[in-house]
Parts: structure tokens; C-alpha cells; sequence
């Protein structure tokens, strides 16, 4: 089930793919298929980017699986990008935003997982922490949100992401009010909508593909990328490389930038794609 638009280079120019994971790349039981693996293998060396809003440790086990560790990774939707474990690059959110938002989320039964590096806390293992420690195969560390915030502070660190999850009325009532307070500092995204993902401002998927072309393969220019995705923090990426490949699962709005639509994630998508091309 593969649909073009308007393909922007032709195929013998692509030399690296960056592809979303959760609802991109991974099949209904959240999970890379044989066929993604088998065809992932088969283009090397064709450099094969994770980038995510996961932590680094929640994408390493996918790297391993395509014998694929050499490659670098663009964690937390562009905070931090890592090649071999050395940090290219990293952003994070200041330390003040935390407070207001711990303080803010301490009135309401929202559950705040707090990310930094490999590093995940939360204050119990309530549901939201298991759903998440089930669906990324991490288990995070338990601890108040005040004293990780304290920590940070001491060890001069921040959050790479910060993870609100709860009832959809308090998730939206908190989603207007750090929006009107903090929309110059951070950028909030509802992933689903009982969730809000928040990350540094000045960082997105497109910014962090710029940097490691720039600094990682200075040979390859954005219109020698294709990229896939599903869900609006894909937008920008999508619409800036050369080609970009919406899975046919994907949110309306990204059907509609897209340079192509593949078959859903639950159908290899991805996978039929890179088969296609290559």
C-alpha cells in the first residue's frame, strides 16, 4: 500500500534514513518485525538514524537488534544526540520550568516521569510508570519529583524531557497553563491525549538531523534523507528532508505534508518502503 506524492530527488541521492519509532517503526506488539530487521541489514551501510522521543536506554536494544550500534541516535526529539555514547549534542529544559511544573502537577493527579541522559524517575510505580516501563523495556527509578529537582540543581543537570500523564480534563486544564506561561522556553506536545511530552524549546527531529549532518555527515545534505514518522512532533522533519515517508497510521495532518504514504506500522511499513527504494 504505497501511495507518492511528489518525490523530491531521485533514489540514487539517499544516503540516510531517520525513522520515529513508536507508531513508526515498531509493529502492534511494539516490537521490530523480521522483515524490518532482514531489511534494515540488507541497505548497510546506508546509515539507519532511531530518533524518538524515547530515552537513549529505550533505543539501544532496537539498535542491537539491527546489529546497528555504530550509528548514531537522536533521543528526547532532538535533546540529545549520542554517536557511540559520546554526546553530540544536548539540551535541556531549565531547572526553574521544572519547578513551576512539579509544583503545578503537586495540586492534581498527574504523574510527572522526569528524564535526563539514561536517567528516569518517578515518584512510584503507579500505572503510567508500568505502561511506560512495559512499552519502552526500561525501568525507571523511584523518587520524589522534588528530590530529583534538588539533585539536578546540585549536579548542574536538567530534564531532556519531561513526561506528564493523567486524566485527559487535568492534562488539558495544565497544557493551557504552562503554555501561557512557559511558550518561549519549552514546547508541549500531546502525543496522546492523556499525555503531554515537554522538551526544550529551541530543539526539534529537524534541528537534530541539521546538527548530526553537519557535524556527523558533512557529505549529506537534507535532501539526501528520508525520513518516516506518524505524529505532529514529525511534521517539521517530514516536510524539510527529501524525502518524507508518512506510514499510513499516521495523524490526518501528516497524511497530508507527506511525500509519500507507505503501508502502517502494524504492516511493515517501513520496512516495504526500504524495499521499494533500495
Amino acid at each position: 500500500m504505497c501511495t507518492f506524492a511528489n518525490e523530491k530527488n531521485s533514489l540514487m541521492n539517499y544516503k540516510l534514513i531517520c525513522t520515529d519509532i513508536d507508531g513508526t517503526l515498531l509493529n502492534k506488539d511494539r516490537e521490530l518485525s523480521e522483515i524490518t530487521i532482514k531489511e534494515v541489514q540488507r541497505i548497510a551501510p546506508i546509515p539507519f538514524v532511531l530518533i524518538s522521543s524515547r530515552m537513549p536506554k529505550a533505543m539501544r536494544h532496537l539498535q542491537q537488534q539491527f546489529n546497528n550500534t555504530s550509528t548514531p541516535i537522536i533521543a528526547y526529539n532532538g535533546g540529545l544526540i549520542l554517536d557511540n555514547d559520546i554526546i553530540l549534542h544536548s539540551t535541556v529544559i531549565d531547572n526553574i520550568v521544572l519547578e513551576e511544573i512539579i509544583n503545578q502537577c503537586s495540586k492534581t493527579a498527574i504523574h510527572l516521569s522526569l528524564y535526563y541522559a539514561d536517567e528516569w524517575y518517578v515518584p512510584s510505580m503507579d500505572f503510567w510508570a508500568k505502561r511506560e516501563a512495559n512499552n519502552t523495556k526500561v525501568t525507571p527509578t523511584v523518587k520524589p519529583n522534588i528530590a530529583v529537582l534538588t539533585q539536578w540543581k546540585n549536579e548542574d543537570k536538567g530534564a531532556h524531557k519531561i513526561m506528564c500523564m493523567g486524566d485527559e480534563t487535568e492534562i488539558e486544564i495544565l497544557y493551557n497553563s504552562l503554555e501561557k506561561s512557559f511558550s518561549n522556553e519549552i514546547t508541549l506536545y500531546r502525543s496522546k491525549p492523556t499525555y503531554i511530552e515537554i522538551s526544550h524549546k529551541s530543539i526539534s527531529k529537524k534541528t537534530a538531523i541539521e546538527y548530526l549532518l553537519k557535524n556527523r555527515y558533512s557529505e549529506i545534505s537534507m535532501e539526501n534523507v528520508i525520513a518516516f514518522g506518524d505524529n505532529y512532533n514529525d511534521i517539521e522533519m517530514l516536510k524539510s528532508v527529501g524525502l518524507g515517508v508518512a506510514v499510513a497510521n499516521a495523524k490526518e495532518e501528516v497524511l497530508k505534508i507527506a511525500n509519500k504514504i507507505t503501508d502502517t506500522n502494524k504492516n511493515d511499513g517501513v520496512a516495504k518502503t526500504i524495499e521499494e527504494l533500495f
